[in-house]
């Protein structure tokens, strides 16, 4: 019968991990649509931004209680989940809590209590962040762009957590007791002893029972931990594992600096100079691009695209955003979320016809409407307020320099102004040779 568990076991971890690494190939994919981008400048500066801002959560500090409870799920969740080592070798070998017989029993009781406790503020931030969700309905938490599928994510992304922390801490419970009467106690569980596992006494259960409750709870944690590894794919939670690259590859430029096409900086040199022959190989110049500005979610950069992936959706760029706060169509997040959503439904359209087929569908208007993007007032809010360096403003720039450059849609009022500089070299309309003139009022 061990024999068989042993072989279930190995199934189970090769398909789960198999399925997760697919999943993660899929992604890898799709963030490969869109344009390459020269991201591995300044490589030691971009190490300690992802150390500082993925692994130490330095952005999070903006809401301390928000952010302590985070760090509880964090940290708890993570260094919790380390116990999946002692699990694989137990579930592949038949061994029992092997890492007692490597650690020894100090140590490993250290180990254990360690985990008890972490597993217990986890579940006190879970059960918080479901309260303040779903209760206190902060509005960041409850709009519109939450509804149906992402407030759903967010909930069953809790549950998850709280069920499998409860399946630890009953797994250590009925094994606590099972070793005490066999005189022999391997690790320390400050949690299970002192709550559970009275419960199961006062209950009267036998030691069969309680033999079922521990490999029972010990098959749920591993099989929820497969589940939850490969849920990711559908969650908003790949940031668990987004974060850090995202971080690392993130704009280190400061904040305002737009990008110039090195194609129109090329022309613009090319005019500039007399004896320029426009026809002659330029070194170091670059090809005109098929398209300025973009349309679609192959024009965007592949950055771009892994910050779609990134995205929490926590709702701290839309709270701040000064266009949405006075009542415009425009979301931060929204704006992530709708990229995200069409990078699924093109990967989607490959995995069915082999290479992508057009769809007759955009991310422009399809997705994001010219509304949202003319409502952004390039302040950057947004940008500064994400905890995982997150740049929705690049996508909505670039979508707006599509708009201009290649279907000349921009507002009226943009317009006259562009006009004026091309004329007047001022965005006012008057004549070059009165623009002193204000000098001489008095």
């Amino acid at each position: 019968m061990q024999y068989l568990d042993n072989v279930l076991f190995l199934l189970l971890l090769i398909a789960g991990f198999g399925l997760f690494f697919k999943s993660l190939k899929e992604i890898y994919r799709n963030i490969k649509l869109g344009r390459e981008i020269n991201r591995s400048d300044h490589p030691s500066e971009r190490w300690k931004v992802m150390a500082k801002v993925a692994l130490g959560q330095s952005k999070m500090k903006k809401r301390p209680v928000a952010a302590i409870l985070h760090l509880f799920v964090y940290v708890g969740f993570v260094i919790i989940n380390i116990e999946l080592i002692e699990i694989i070798i137990d579930g592949i070998f038949g061994t029992h809590r092997f890492l007692s017989t490597i650690f020894g029993d100090t140590f490993y009781g250290i180990f254990t209590a360690t985990l008890e406790v972490l597993a217990a503020l986890v579940v006190i931030a879970v059960v918080a962040f479901f309260i303040r969700r779903n209760g206190i309905k902060i509005p960041r938490l409850s709009s519109i762009e939450l509804k149906g599928w992402p407030k759903h994510d967010a909930n069953w992304i809790l549950v998850i957590e709280f069920c499998l922390m409860m399946a630890f801490f009953k797994m250590n419970a009925a094994d606590y007791l099972l070793m005490s009467k066999e005189g022999l106690v391997h690790g320390s569980f400050p949690i299970s002893s002192n709550l559970i596992a009275p419960i199961y006494n006062s209950l009267g259960f036998s030691d069969g029972f309680l033999h079922f409750i521990e490999k029972g709870s010990w098959w749920f944690h591993f099989v929820g931990i497969l589940f939850f590894m490969n849920y990711l794919y559908y969650s908003k939670h790949l940031h668990i594992i987004f974060a850090f690259p995202n971080t690392w590859y993130s704009n280190l430029e400061k904040k305002g600096k737009f990008n110039n096409l090195d194609s129109v900086t090329k022309e613009i040199k090319l005019m500039m100079d007399p004896n320029a022959d426009p026809y002659a190989a330029q070194p170091g110049g670059a090809e005109a691009p098929a398209k300025f500005g973009a349309e679609d979610i192959f024009d965007l950069n592949q950055v771009q695209l892994l910050n779609a992936y990134s995205c929490t959706e926590c709702g701290r760029c839309t709270a701040v955003c000064p266009a949405n706060i006075t009542g415009k169509k425009l979301s931060p997040r929204k704006i992530m979320m709708s990229t995200r959503d069409r990078i699924e439904e093109v990967g989607k359209n490959i995995n069915k016809n082999g290479s992508f087929v057009d769809d007759g569908k955009k991310l422009l208007n399809d997705y994001i409407t010219k509304e949202e993007l003319w409502a952004c007032t390039s302040c950057n809010a947004c940008v500064e307020a994400c905890p995982v360096l997150i740049d929705p403003l690049s996508i909505i720039f670039e979508m707006r320099r599509f708009l201009v450059m290649e279907q000349s849609a921009a507002p009226q009022e943009l317009n006259m102004m562009m006009t004026n500089i091309e004329n007047n070299a001022a965005p006012w309309q008057y004549n070059q040779a009165d623009r002193l003139n204000w000098a001489n009022e008095s």
